[in-house]
């Protein structure tokens, strides 16, 4: 046997060296591992398989002030596909299963037809498949599904993703949908949870933080590649979900829905632009209904016109005309002007400053009495009356009664409105504020003057939000807003008075001018109201452009509502009646509200009394 050289001992110790070392860093490495590096590993390995979810919380109802529900949150379901995933996936079954491939196209196609099967006409099988084909990570299928039925599917086909969903109810459609709103997915904003529903108008906008209270977080295992799969079973909670608040409204829903057809028919009759509406409770300033000619469903599959989603009667005033001259009328009374029978020689123009003013018919000078001139709406005969009460009295009273303020009613974009300041008045101010023209106001706001009227001179600021009822169902009232003393109950009473005689039937030159309003067994108190609007054309006031008023007190001997309309540019000259007042729809709402809620007759009728004297 051939003896070993000195090279070849050299290469044996060098092999043993290098396998040697090479089992000394596999060791180290393994202490490593399993040692110092251990807790970091695992927690990036968990870190790779588990993701943080949240709970969703369920978003508060808003209910009518009898509890019914205006807009409520219902779960649902939206169901997605990973095509790339699921083409991997099988890829690999069929790499280690060569005997039993499955096919990817018919495995979607079957997919898409048993979705078919299920959903019924709210899919199409080749818009299906077309989705369940694209070579993309994620695919949205199709939203708002029952999840029972998403169960079922979930069931047969586990590459289905079902992602939780809540879905905004408004059983009324367009019912109080001005005022309600509408809450939705907000697409714009990729930070926000899916599952989260916000408000995008209205009180569902501006309550949004009570309604959509907050959500929990959960940690759940997800399949390798998707952060969408959860893993039954593997949910752990870390923080539950608190659930919004219910938002009660004071408005009734049923004198809502009504009130919402009767104005829309009338602004119809009357072939007028648009028109508002608002029915107030006289003691409490609470807002029983508030409409507009024009409203939005939300539940609308293929959408609605944003133009709509506003709310005019609050946040679009405008001139009111004679419904104003009240300004006139409790001034006078309080500040001992003159009395109700008291006759005035009232010619049918006057001059003030550099402008001449005349009544709406030319009649020579005529004996009115103070209520006659109101009742009769002479604008020559009011200005008279505003004179001896002066432009100090008149502004302050205009401030007392709200006017160039917002009301604070609890619903968002509302206008304050225009008054002049004190300051700016010209000359010829004072001949357009107490006749209803050079300030503006919503049709809340002229409402709410006559609110005052209604509840003995005390200005209750509306509302429209009653109570916030909490998840637990703890209900906390929304606090009453402050009354304040506009005039004295006396002088309130006497205006109220007064004012009946707009709507009797006197014959001839003793009828008011508000006749059609009157309602049978009930005293009622109101003024009609015809302002002259603005000609962008030539920048002055048109004869042809009208907003029509009306503001009235059911019963004025025991005030329960007060009702205010506004038209916008009805036909006035040529056209139906129903273009030159809003007289006969207060009527109509009057009626209503006597009806449903069972408002005494008045002890007494209104007493007929001379305009215009003998």
């Amino acid at each position: 046997m051939r003896k070993p050289t000195g090279n070849h001992h050299i290469r044996v110790v060098s092999v043993r060296f290098l396998l040697i070392a090479a089992l000394v860093a596999a060791g180290l490495k393994l202490v490593q591992v399993q040692g110092f590096e251990a807790e970091a590993l695992a927690a990036k390995a968990e870190q790779q398989r588990t993701t943080e979810i949240d709970i969703p919380a369920t978003r508060g109802s808003i209910v009518d002030r009898k509890g019914v529900q205006l807009a409520f949150s219902v779960e649902s379901r939206a169901l997605a596909f990973q095509p790339r995933l699921v083409r991997k996936e099988i890829a690999k079954y069929n790499k280690d299963n060569p005997t039993a491939p499955i096919s990817f196209d018919e495995r979607t196609e079957e997919i898409a037809r048993a979705l078919r099967e299920r959903l019924g006409d709210r899919v199409s099988e080749a818009d299906l498949l077309e989705k369940l084909r694209r070579d993309k990570g994620y695919v949205p299928l199709v939203d708002n599904v029952e999840p029972a039925v998403a169960r079922e599917i979930q069931e047969d086909f586990p590459e289905i993703i079902a992602e939780y969903r809540a879905v905004r109810e408004y059983p009324g459609k367009s019912l109080a949908s001005n005022v309600v709103g509408v809450a939705n997915w907000r697409k714009d904003d990729p930070d926000v949870q899916k599952h989260n529903l916000h408000g995008l108008s209205g009180l569902e906008s501006l309550l949004d933080n009570d309604l959509s209270g907050t959500p929990g977080r959960q940690v759940a295992d997800t399949l390798e590649g998707s952060k969408s799969v959860v893993i039954p079973g593997t949910e752990r909670e870390m923080q539950p979900a608190t659930d919004g608040s219910d938002i009660e409204l004071t408005i009734d829903a049923d004198l809502q829905y009504y009130l919402q057809q009767a104005l829309a028919a009338y602004v119809a009759k009357s072939q007028a632009k648009g028109g508002s509406a608002v029915v107030l409770d006289a003691r409490t300033g609470e807002v029983y209904a508030l409409a507009n000619d024009k409203s939005f469903d939300p539940t609308d599959p293929k959408g609605f016109d944003t133009k709509e989603m506003g709310n005019p009667a609050v946040s679009t005033p405008y001139e009111p005309g004679s419904v104003n001259k009240v300004v006139t009328a409790l001034c006078t009374i309080q500040e001992g002007v003159s009395e109700p029978d008291d006759v005035h020689q009232v010619p049918d123009s006057i001059r003030v400053a550099d402008r001449t003013i005349g009544d709406a018919w030319d009649h020579g000078t005529l004996p009115f009495t103070t209520t006659g001139i109101f009742a009769k709406s002479s604008n020559v005969g009011t200005l008279m009356l505003a004179e001896g009460c002066g432009p100090d009295r008149f502004s302050t009273l205009l401030r007392d009664l709200g006017l160039g303020q917002k009301t604070g009613v609890g619903l968002p974009g509302e206008s304050p409105g225009r008054v002049p300041p004190r300051g700016q008045w010209s000359g010829s101010t004072f001949g357009n504020l107490p006749i209803g023209q050079g300030l503006s106001m919503t049709v809340l706001q002229m409402a709410a003057m006559y609110q005052t009227v209604a509840n003995d001179g005390v200005r209750v600021p509306p509302r429209i939000v009653s109570a916030r009822i909490g998840p637990d169902g703890t209900r906390v009232a929304e606090p009453r807003p402050k009354g304040v003393r506009v005039v004295s109950a006396e002088t309130a009473r006497t205006v109220r008075d007064m004012f009946r005689a707009v709507v009797q039937d006197g014959e001839g030159l003793n009828d008011g001018t508000g006749k059609p309003a009157a309602l049978t067994g009930y005293q009622v108190a109101g003024k009609t109201g015809t302002a002259q609007q603005i000609d962008p054309a030539t920048g002055s006031y048109s004869n042809s452009k009208y907003w029509i008023t009306f503001a009235g007190i059911l019963p004025a001997d025991d005030p329960r509502f007060v009702v205010g309309i506004m038209l916008d540019r009805p036909n006035y000259s040529g056209g139906p009646p129903e273009g030159r007042s809003a007289a006969p729809l207060f009527h109509d709402v009057a009626s209503y509200l006597a009806q449903t809620y069972n408002v005494p007759l008045s002890k007494t009728a209104s007493p007929v009394v001379p305009l215009i004297a003998e």
